[in-house]
């Protein structure tokens, strides 16, 4: 059974809806042209980037499809962006502003008291930060790329500052949205002190100050967090991201959480999940890269869509929530694997452990990875300086925002700042699908420092396929909430959160991990000196150790399929 078409459609823009503190926000709704008192269910979304160069192309195009098939869409300018009133802050006022809005669309008469909201990125972020107000009316929501609290992403992962926040947010400060391309954004990443990186924006923004000086998961930061407010959330959600999305740890924990805490069964049964070969802007092409993933790498993401709405919104049986919940695209098989679970059933978590006779650095030392456990008196520990004025590189796509890909990490593999762990060409084909985690025993002659870990995947021809990546702050190794400095020398455990992957390692191919103290400029330089954050531009360089012994084993943590 599929929707009824309405091919004539009715477009208002600028209509005002009044908030709580009587500010007026601006939507653009787009609705069937139904002649008499027919009512319809209404899809929402909410941004900041009405004014991004075809972005606004794009949601109408959107909101066209939605409207032809018997939705009202409505497209509503976050507060104090493009027609909306008031001052833009970002993750603060968009939960309440949210929820008068969805308030606003129940009481109107061309609704029919059913909302559903969508969107991707901040777009996602807000529906959560909405959901968790329990507005009236909400009925299903589509997320696609999610931001998670902040601390957690960004602006701040694992206490790392992630730099290319401070372009996303010279673009979009003030009513209209800045064209990018205007700045040299490479070079402003290489300015310090931080507190002041918003003036080489051109920018004087309490904002950045505001984020500069609260680093720590602090009161600042959790007057928007949403991810321990999900009990009080009872909506079925369809969660949409890519292996290689920036922000794809939010999809992840949002999804295992709402399978384990929403308020009510139906909710905690009805959540679906969907992770393709994509960056942050999923489903765009096959080719990401070097890499193909193949005839089935892109899908029909519209209807499916479509189909989540028409199932919970008009109650048409769609038979969406009779196909398994997870649907994951597994890299080097280049296939979809479907499955109720996620993790998948069957997974085996395998520790990888770090060996080496101290020699570690580069691709051409003597580092490996293997299942057996560090012995007694065996191996040594590596070392390596790590210069924040000549930090490692992250291997990205300069024309675009710093974003994660398949792309050859075999540059940064001749640095002698990175340690390189192999494994041997592996004698069959060994899929790792869903969380990976590194717990790596380290010193420094720092009393702050930060340790980077990063998956990739090596072909016959020694191609290093990126994987998957993370990074711990030194003076966060026990909390996001309370930093401790570091003592110098002292062996710490540090825990390198890699988010999730789904790939096959080819027979031939090998596992491979790289550790280093930076990937710049996707986060900032840790200037190894221990002082406030941001506020100097002194540096340092640190002598750092990793240790893989019996007493202090340090390995990387594999979901084995």
């Amino acid at each position: 059974m599929r929707a009824e078409e309405f091919p004539d459609l009715t477009l208002e823009f600028d209509v005002k809806q009044e908030m709580h503190d009587g500010t007026k926000l601006s939507s653009n709704i787009f609705r069937p042209a139904e002649s008499g008192n027919k009512k319809f269910p209404v899809i929402v979304t909410r941004s900041p980037y009405q004014t991004v160069a075809g972005f606004q192309k794009r949601l109408s195009e959107e909101a066209r499809f939605y409207a032809n098939r018997g939705y009202v869409y409505v497209i509503q300018d976050c507060r104090g962006k493009n027609d909306s009133e008031g001052e833009y802050h970002p993750f603060f006022d968009d939960p309440s502003d949210g929820f008068d809005t969805l308030t606003w669309c129940t009481r109107q008469d061309w609704s029919d008291g059913s909302i559903g909201t969508t969107g991707a990125s901040y777009l996602a972020w807000n529906q959560w930060g909405t959901a968790a107000l329990n507005p009236p009316g909400l009925k299903a929501m589509i997320c696609t790329v999610a931001l998670p609290d902040p601390v957690l992403n960004v602006p701040f992962q694992n206490g790392a500052l992630v730099l290319w926040m401070s372009e996303w947010l010279a673009g979009v400060e003030g009513k209209k949205n800045t064209d990018l391309a205007i700045y040299d954004t490479l070079k402003i990443y290489e300015h310090l002190p931080l507190t002041t990186i918003d003036q080489e924006f051109g920018r004087n923004s309490q904002t950045w100050k505001n984020w500069i000086n609260h680093p720590s998961a602090d009161e600042y930061w959790k007057k928007s967090f949403y991810e321990d407010k999900f009990d009080r959330i009872d909506v079925p959600v369809l969660h949409i991201s890519g292996w290689y999305d920036d922000d794809l740890i939010g999809t992840h924990i949002n999804y295992v959480r709402m399978r384990e805490k929403a308020r009510s069964e139906k909710s905690r049964k009805n959540q679906k999940l969907i992770i393709g070969p994509w960056p942050h802007h999923v489903n765009a092409t096959r080719q990401l890269g070097p890499i193909d993933f193949g005839d089935t790498a892109v899908i029909d993401l519209l209807e499916t869509k479509l189909a989540w709405f028409d199932y919970w919104l008009k109650g048409i049986d769609t038979e969406i929530v009779d196909q398994p919940r997870v649907s994951i695209f597994v890299m080097g098989r280049n296939q979809w694997k479907q499955s109720d679970d996620w993790p998948l059933a069957g997974t085996v978590y395998k520790k990888y452990f770090l060996h080496s006779e101290g020699r570690a650095n580069t691709s051409f030392g003597d580092g490996s990875l293997s299942l057996d456990t560090p012995r007694a008196g065996e191996g040594r520990n590596d070392s390596y300086s790590y210069d924040p004025s000549d930090p490692c590189p992250n291997v990205f796509d300069s024309s675009i925002t710093p974003a994660e890909g398949p792309y050859d990490q075999r540059p940064i593999e001749l640095r002698n700042d990175v340690l390189v762990y192999s494994t041997p060409p592996l004698q069959s084909n060994t899929e790792v699908s869903g969380p990976v985690q590194v717990t790596l025993y380290a010193s420094t002659s720092a009393k702050d420092t930060d340790f980077w870990a990063q998956l990739t995947d090596v072909f016959p021809n020694g191609f290093s396929m990126h994987l998957t990546e993370g990074i711990i702050r030194g003076r966060y190794h026990r909390s996001l909430e309370t930093p401790e400095l570091l003592q110098p020398e002292r062996v710490y455990e540090f825990k390198i959160d890699l988010w999730i992957i789904g790939n096959l390692f080819l027979k031939g191919h090998r596992i491979r991990l790289h550790v280093s103290s930076s990937s710049f400029p996707k986060y900032d330089r840790n200037p190894n000196t221990g002082h406030e954050f941001g506020k100097d531009a002194e540096i340092a360089v640190a002598n750092q150790r990793v240790f893989h012994s019996e007493e202090f084993p340090s390995h990387i943590q594999l979901p084995i399929i």
